[in-house]
């Protein structure tokens, strides 16, 4: 036994059961003993590096709150940074503090000494602190850009002519590594979406974190590697890369772990090369229980009991982004069942759902919404979710399924619940079938949660919010003052503000009457709806999110 693990064993933070366990892992993977202790889930990294740093007389700091000084990170090139997985946090009076997750690698401090001229003070922090300050301060990939680069002033074309050099250049394992580890950053991030902007002399890369886009950080040398970047993601969505005048769709699949990931890809040509967006389709993200949606009880109970209709359509409204197709997979989920056959209609399929029978639309060859509508109607299904309804023929498909007593589940582009029958009404349906078909309208949008870690309160008289907000001077706000954690946006996470519209009798009479949507909307607060703006309120007073961002998805 060494030293390090008798000490660990002495402080009972690990059995010798547990070093054993180590010591076999470490035999068949290589690993080093401490690390394999840590992957067992022996002992935490921290608590590791806490009896190392007591042995070793080092400091073990909290790095995600320490301020990194531009000073620091300036005096060692980002290659050695990366390469020995350490940071230069700050330097003061000749001497440069180092953070690392290594302990047991001491030379590398000789060479930051003969590289830097400076005498070195180490810290140990766990290693995705460190990862996330190397990667904010010397960007995604500093290490393989500086290596492609080599020091030298290149720059890549993307003339019609060069297409077979693009090709090479795609294909080499830097320009590989340096693609795998932007779309690696964004999942981390729990991005949604990346977008790849190229202009006359920078490449723009931004991931859409929690439906606000944020820039990546990535070395300024990267825009040198624009046309070999674009033309990677292109080779791996399967798209023809000499093809740079038209736009182009496609998608990537892989495993990140235990995970597995799609991406769906789209190539639009642009002034000074092609603009790419990946929207990043991690089922991790998107499969929730309906508890987890945001309802209140209420709500939650209405929606419930929406769901559980043998018949009727409910439609889910809002803009693109707002959620809609994660609510209706969250309904799915609970609604499916042995004794239920669940038939879906997608463009396209985002997410594979067990249990449920799923079609994919494709305009190409003629195979519609409204055709897999009637198809999937023979097929016997109690329950039919349909992707979007965005014309009559749909409209009328779901109709006539749900007369003939099946329930339909679909989605709308409409601002609010009571706009839904109005908008089925515009399209050519008669408002008497609106009327009996319709069940229940949910519209919703999505905000931003106040990032846990950050979360401080607010006085609410120096806050802005409208006199409707029903704030009174005892309630409690907060916000996020910006972390590491978050990214320094103050946000983690996002829930839902859900609006629902029941259907009753005397709704169904002002339908057939055509009524304007707000006379539908004057009945249904009547009947106890809550509007979006209310539920918003109603979530800064719980401390879920902030004035700000119940401001910026409602209309208020």
């Amino acid at each position: 036994m060494s030293s390090y693990t008798q000490i660990l064993v002495e402080k009972g933070l690990v059995s010798v059961e547990d070093i054993d366990a180590a010591e076999r892992l470490r035999d068949e993977n290589g690993l080093r003993l401490d690390k394999a202790l840590i992957q067992n889930g022996a002992i935490t990294e921290r608590a590791f590096l806490e009896v190392m740093g007591e042995r070793l007389d080092f400091d073990v700091i909290d790095l995600p709150g320490v301020a990194i000084e531009p000073e620091a990170i300036q005096s060692l090139p980002s290659r050695f940074v990366y390469s020995n997985h350490l940071a230069p946090i700050a330097r003061d009076n000749g001497t440069l503090k180092v953070a690392t997750s290594d302990p047991f690698d001491l030379y590398v401090f000789d060479e930051i000494k003969l590289l830097t001229g400076l005498e070195v003070r180490p810290v140990l922090a766990p290693f995705d602190e460190v990862d996330k300050v190397i990667k904010e301060h010397y960007g995604v990939g500093g290490d393989t850009v500086e290596e492609m680069t080599g020091g030298e002033d290149l720059s890549l074309s993307g003339s019609e002519d060069d297409s077979q050099d693009l090709l090479q250049m795609a294909q080499e394992a830097s320009v590989i590594k340096l693609v795998n580890e932007i779309i690696l950053e964004a999942i981390n991030e729990r991005a949604s979406d990346i977008h790849i902007e190229p202009y006359e002399r920078t490449l723009s890369i931004r991931y859409r974190i929690d439906g606000v886009l944020q820039e990546a950080a990535v070395p300024p040398q990267i825009n040198r590697f624009k046309a070999a970047i674009i033309s990677r993601v292109k080779i791996l969505s399967n798209m023809n890369i000499a093809e740079r005048r038209l736009p182009q769709d496609g998608r990537i699949k892989f495993s990140v772990g235990s995970r597995q990931v799609d991406v769906r890809v789209s190539v639009i040509p642009m002034i000074f090369g092609e603009g790419v967006v990946m929207r990043i389709l991690d089922k991790t993200t998107v499969l929730y229980s309906l508890p987890e949606l945001g309802l209140d009880e209420k709500t939650f109970r209405q929606f419930e009991g929406l769901i559980a209709k043998p018949h009727g359509i409910f439609l889910v409204t809002g803009p693109t982004g707002s959620g809609k197709t994660t609510t209706l997979y969250a309904a799915l989920n609970a609604i499916v069942g042995p004794e239920k056959k669940v038939i879906t209609t997608e463009d396209p399929v985002e997410y594979n759902l067990e249990g449920v029978n799923q079609i994919p639309v494709d305009h190409k060859v003629g195979m519609s919404f409204a055709m897999g509508l009637r198809a999937i109607l023979r097929h016997d299904p109690d329950v039919v979710m349909i992707g979007e309804i965005r014309d009559l023929e749909t409209a009328q498909a779901a109709t006539q399924a749900s007369l003939t007593g099946h329930l339909v589940l679909s989605t709308l582009h409409t601002n609010d619940a009571a706009s839904a029958a109005t908008r089925l009404i515009d399209m050519g349906i008669e408002p008497f079938l609106v009327s009996s078909t319709l069940s229940g309208v949910m519209a919703q949008r999505l905000v931003r949660v106040i990032c846990p870690d950050c979360k401080t309160e607010l006085n609410p008289a120096e806050v802005k919010y409208p006199k409707t907000a029903g704030i009174s001077k005892s309630d409690k706000m907060y916000h996020g003052r910006g972390c590491r954690q978050c990214r320094n946006s103050g946000y983690r996470g996002r829930t839902g503000l859900y609006e629902l519209l029941m259907m009753n009798e005397e709704l169904g009479e002002k339908i057939i009457e055509r009524v304007a949507s707000t006379e539908l909307v004057r009945i249904g607060r009547a009947n106890g709806m809550r509007l979006l703006s209310e539920d918003g309120w109603t979530k800064v007073r719980c401390g879920t999110t902030t004035p700000e961002e119940v401001m910026r998805v409602t209309a208020e």
